[in-house]
């Protein structure tokens, strides 16, 4: 008893179970089971042509048997819905014959009644043995539809084709004699009984069909394999020797161009391979992409196979089509014994594949570490760029492999490396590779670096600087590392101190200005009458109070072209204008993305850096009016009006060296209670919502 899985079971009796009466119970589908008998061979039919699309059998492929074409894996079942699926009534009570129903399929593309010719049908073919044990065939189109799916056709096998399958050797021989067995013609599309000896192992059989008909010994299956070639793929080295002892040639390959000594380097068959090249094959012949048998070993490390092919004559700096060597090859691939070897009989240390690359370069982008080592041992050039004019320093950096870049900054020039446009500097900040950048910082590598023009393009925010990558990456330590070997912070379009400030990273924010950034920097698209960085600190009272006391300028924000005249209306102004937006503007911009909001803390900061004011109308029509004119009203103090004007007297560098008493310098820095809590500034307690 063969039990089938519940969707199965679903399909099956939507196809072949009679339809039940409304008041029976629904039968236990997942303990129902169906003999494995002749019934269950045509259920077992119903259910995989019920399938619309890709179907994937429990059954195992064929074992052991020789391919007819590429048989690819079939694609798991999707369960297709087969609503109005006829049923066949068993019990018929009707006294004329049963009309025969008609296969409903979801599919466009029902399968077919009968078989595609296999010599004609474009498409895969695929075998598989159901549950009841019954050897079935899927054509499937190249759409992946299904074009006919049954058991196989009866062909009867040659009766010389069965007897080497089973190794008679001495029924081969009486059937190659008798006059109706022709041993050139192939039972399948170029599949020879001197193949099907071969793909079985069947030595002695070989021998038979040799002494009988030697001019099938070269000849070649559809897919260009000969005998030798099949026994080299089958692993076969008894049924190789028979082959060549008899004279088969070496040197034939299928259509990919690969020759027997080509898939025997590839299958590790070191006896194999000297078997092969004592008959004389040529050890230079290359594979439909240029690839030599030597190559094939270096790629598998294969020592022993290397030293016999050198010995036989194979070229050490012989290309592919992709101008890649052996030496490339090991030194890719990390196969150090192999490489050893090559660079050993006189393979270019230097080579380059067909995109420029050194094989240098490839062994540091894929991290082969020793490659590396011994490769700089034996001189190579680490100043030859690559496709992009990278050199194998800045792939170190980019990869944060600090081995390689110890190994690699003495033997790169940095004439090389101002050439290529981009310092490995930017690769160590770019991916946050500290130890990396620590180290070639130490090396004595330029740190305010810049990428070229072409480089810079690449990036939307046109960055240059080493700096600017760390800023925008927020990583504290490399923006400290670098300011403190003396990276600028004004050599972007875009400063970074406006980078952090829109990130609100105040750590960032405090060290920029601390090594001399310029708060009142523009930034480029904006056109404002006050500075660009209080839109990036509106929402930020802590960060917009830092930057303040560092000389940010506060006074534009009071301040309008319109004063207290009302504003035109945005809408009515072209889109292309390019006058200046005044504070007040933005702050009441109906058009504005998001909610504009001034804390107290926020306004405190800005009303603090100012003496006698007036605020905007565009402003005070959004305010509270008793506020307002709490806000504006003059004079403010005369203490803080001094203070205010000692603080533009004198340079805000020297402002914490006076020589004055600690209480009077605490005020003039804004560092007293009053100036500190935003709860003593009740009189400046406003918001304005957009």
């Amino acid at each position: 008893m063969l039990p089938l899985e519940g969707c199965r079971l679903s399909l099956l009796l939507c196809f072949m179970l009679s339809e039940p009466e409304p008041t029976e119970p629904v039968p236990d589908l997942v303990n129902l089971t169906i003999p494995a008998s002749a019934d269950g061979e045509l259920l077992q039919l119903a259910i995989e042509r019920s399938l619309d699309e890709g179907h994937q059998s429990d059954a195992t492929v064929l074992p052991d048997a020789p391919p007819t074409r590429d048989i690819q894996p079939i694609r798991a079942a999707r369960n297709a819905q087969h609503q109005n699926a006829p049923a066949v009534r068993r019990n018929s009570t009707s006294q004329n014959p049963p009309v025969p129903e008609v296969a409903h399929y979801s599919s466009h593309n029902p399968p077919s009644e009968k078989p595609p010719d296999p010599k004609t049908f474009e498409g895969t073919i695929s075998h598989f043995i159901s549950a009841a044990g019954k050897r079935m065939v899927t054509y499937r189109r190249v759409d992946d539809t299904i074009a006919y799916i049954g058991p196989e056709p009866n062909q009867d096998e040659e009766p010389i084709f069965m007897a080497i399958r089973e190794g008679d050797a001495a029924q081969v021989k009486n059937l190659a004699f008798q006059p109706g067995t022709n041993l050139m013609q192939p039972s399948k599309p170029g599949w020879l009984p001197i193949h099907q000896a071969a793909w079985y192992k069947q030595t002695e059989c070989l021998r038979a069909l040799v002494s009988v008909q030697h001019g099938m010994l070269n000849k070649q299956s559809a897919r260009g394999e000969t005998a030798l070639l099949v026994a080299v793929q089958r692993d076969s080295l008894d049924c190789a020797l028979v082959l060549l002892e008899n004279g088969a040639n070496p040197d034939i390959p299928n259509f990919d161009k690969e020759t027997p000594l080509f898939k025997a380097c590839e299958f590790h068959n070191a006896a194999m391979v000297a078997a092969i090249l004592n008959h004389g094959a040529a050890v230079n012949k290359h594979c439909i992409q240029g690839c030599t048998a030597l190559q094939e070993a270096t790629v598998h490390n294969d020592v022993e196979i290397f030293q016999m092919l050198i010995s036989a004559g194979a070229k050490i700096n012989t290309p592919n089509m992709f101008g890649i060597t052996p030496l490339f090859s090991a030194a890719q691939n990390g196969c150090m014994d192999t490489l050893r070897l090559v660079i050993k009989h006189g393979g270019d240390i230097n080579t380059q594949a067909t995109d420029g690359n050194t094989a240098l370069y490839e062994a540091v982008k894929e991290g082969q570490e020793e490659a590396v080592e011994l490769l700089l041992s034996h001189k190579a050039d680490a100043n030859k760029p690559g496709r992009t004019g990278l050199l194998p320093l800045h792939m170190a950096a980019k990869n944060g492999n600090e081995a390689m870049a110890s190994l690699l900054i003495p033997k790169t020039s940095r004439t090389c490396v101002r050439r290529s446009g981009i310092s490995p500097l930017h690769f160590a900040a770019e991916r946050n590779r500290d130890e990396v950048l620590e180290m070639l910082l130490k090396a004595g590598y330029e740190v305010n670096a810049l990428l070229s023009d072409e480089r810079s393009t690449l990036y939307e925010d046109r960055r240059r600087s080493v700096l600017y990558f760390s800023v925008a990456n927020v990583n504290i330590h490399a923006v400290r590392l670098l300011l403190s070997h003396g990276a600028k912070t004004d050599l972007d379009t875009l400063p970074p101190l406006a980078v952090a400030a829109r990130q609100g990273a105040l750590q960032t924010v405090n060290l920029l200005l601390e090594h001399g950034a310029q708060v009142n920097v523009s930034v480029p698209g904006l056109t404002t009458s006050f500075p660009p960085l209080i839109m990036f600190t509106a929402r930020d009272p802590l960060l917009l109070k830092v930057l303040l006391d560092h000389g940010l300028q506060g006074a534009p924000c009071f301040t309008c072209s319109y004063g207290n005249m009302p504003h035109p209306p945005l809408s009515s102004r072209p889109e292309n204008n390019t006058r200046t937006m005044e504070f007040c503007e933005m702050m009441s911009s109906a058009s504005a993305s998001s909610t504009w909001t001034v804390t107290q803390s926020g306004a405190s900061s800005r009303i603090k850096q100012r003496g006698n004011f007036s605020v905007a109308s565009q402003v005070t029509d959004r305010r509270n009016e008793e506020h307002t004119a709490r806000d504006t009203l003059p004079p403010r103090s005369l203490m803080h009006l001094c203070r205010l004007k000692i603080r533009s007297l004198v340079q805000k560098q020297r402002l914490k060296h006076l020589l004055l008493p600690p209480p009077l310098l605490r005020f003039i820095l804004h560092q007293l209670q009053e100036d500190l809590d935003p709860e003593s500034m009740d009189s400046c307690n406003y918001e304005i919502c957009i």
